[in-house]
């Protein structure tokens, strides 16, 4: 049946729970598709189960996009990350704490659960309609609203549609790329689609003894840094740092020819002072003065690399040895093959560009009506929350946007 003043969102996830949310406040009648028989399935894994809400501090550099940065700070920057914070504490009623070291806000329950079911049960007060198991195939314009196709079902007409459909990470979560293949035959620019903030391989295993060994680290490539906690897997490696810088990696082998390099850095100590440290004369052995900063493991595994026996003490260290373990131990090649792909990535490069999107509205420029948020759109950012706060401010505006157009064109 024809209902021209219904909003339809496609995808139960952050952005489309926002979007709806806020169409619903702002008058429309609001219909939620969600392909899974309850939705929010990456709300529930995230932060391993604990929902990294949101990041304590906020800057639209530290996010990654092919499109126009300017664009992307101002679709970002359109719900100010403290307003944010008082929608969940105030209005949802999820108080948020800060995990000093890390700078992330969870939920003070540590349930990312609490998050999940905050969203649904007031965007369900607010009177969205949830309709689950519910798998959207197509969309269409039709005589100035919209079909929305349905697999094994009747299409749902619908004045205006936000697609929060996500992009191809953890597709166990219901994310297989769909809105992307939608959105392309609707004539969108789809920026090349890859797996980031994946964790990388290495083929054969180089390290695979110290699987389980984690630690601090920074991490460099020729364009970008990162910091933040290592963990050796038994197929590569993981934790933030890796994740953050994954991307460069991925991209490089996808355009085939030189792969990036990445350098570790494994303690805070700087080159300089390792030469310090490893110049002093006395009877103190190097292997004792790795292991006082480097997990034992790790830093038997470095000795061995460089052919250095751990018994040497500093008096003892010839200066070419010197200069080598320094640059194994501040700028080591870390040795990387592959990755884990979309199965483990936590969010997907590339996208809708963002050119093609009022960031006022989150309007396609191409289809009137037509309202997009969330990972569908060519940008993310590092882990932390960051991609959390992307889908929230992108699906507040898209569902206010869509709401504000069936009010200004006076439909009834």
């Amino acid at each position: 049946m024809r209902d021209p003043e219904q909003i339809v969102v496609v995808g139960a996830g952050a952005a489309g729970c926002l979007a709806a949310i806020f169409a619903a406040q702002h008058g429309a009648r609001v219909r939620l598709l969600e392909r899974t028989k309850d939705g929010g399935r990456k709300i529930l894994i995230s932060g391993g189960g604990r929902c990294n809400v949101l990041p304590s501090q906020l800057s639209p550099a530290q996010y990654f996009t092919a499109s126009s940065p300017n664009t992307l700070k101002k679709m970002l920057l359109s719900w100010p990350l403290s307003e944010q914070r008082r929608f969940f504490e105030e209005v949802l009623g999820i108080p948020l704490k800060l995990e000093a070291e890390s700078g992330k806000l969870f939920p003070v329950s540590d349930k990312a659960r609490d998050v999940r079911d905050g969203l649904v049960d007031f965007a369900k007060q607010q009177g969205v309609r949830f309709q689950h198991n519910c798998y959207v195939t197509g969309l269409r314009a039709q005589n100035g609203d919209w079909r929305v196709q349905v697999e094994g079902d009747e299409d749902i007409a619908a004045a205006r549609v936000v697609v929060a459909t996500g992009g191809l990470s953890v597709p166990a979560t219901g994310s297989d790329g769909t809105g992307m293949r939608v959105l392309r035959q609707l004539g969108h620019t789809i920026h090349d689609l890859y797996p980031a903030l994946t964790p990388l391989t290495c083929e054969p295993p180089r390290h695979a003894e110290l699987a389980g060994v984690s630690l601090d680290v920074v991490l460099r490539t020729s364009t970008l840094s990162a910091s933040g906690g290592f963990l050796f897997t038994h197929r590569g490696y993981s934790g933030p740092a890796v994740l953050d810088i994954s991307h460069v990696a991925v991209q490089s082998r996808m355009r085939g020819g030189e792969r990036a390099t990445i350098l570790a850095q494994w303690t805070e100590r700087s080159a300089a002072d390792w030469q310090a440290t490893l110049q002093q004369k006395g009877s103190a052995t190097i292997g004792a003065l790795l292991r006082r900063e480097l997990p034992a493991r790790l830093a038997d595994a470095l000795l061995r690399e460089a052919h250095l026996d751990a018994q040497l003490t500093t008096s003892q260290l010839k200066k070419e040895d010197r200069h080598r373990l320094v640059e194994m131990l501040t700028a080591y090649p870390l040795p990387w093959t592959g990755d884990e792909g979309y199965k483990k990535a936590e969010v997907t490069g590339g996208g809708v560009a963002l050119a093609e999107v009022d960031p006022r509205t989150m309007e396609s420029r191409l289809q009137p009506g037509l309202y997009l948020c969330g990972e569908v759109l060519d940008a993310f950012g590092p882990i932390g929350g960051y991609n959390f706060a992307w889908g929230w401010a992108t699906g507040r505006a898209a569902g206010i946007g869509a709401a504000q157009s069936i009010h200004d064109s006076g439909t009834t």
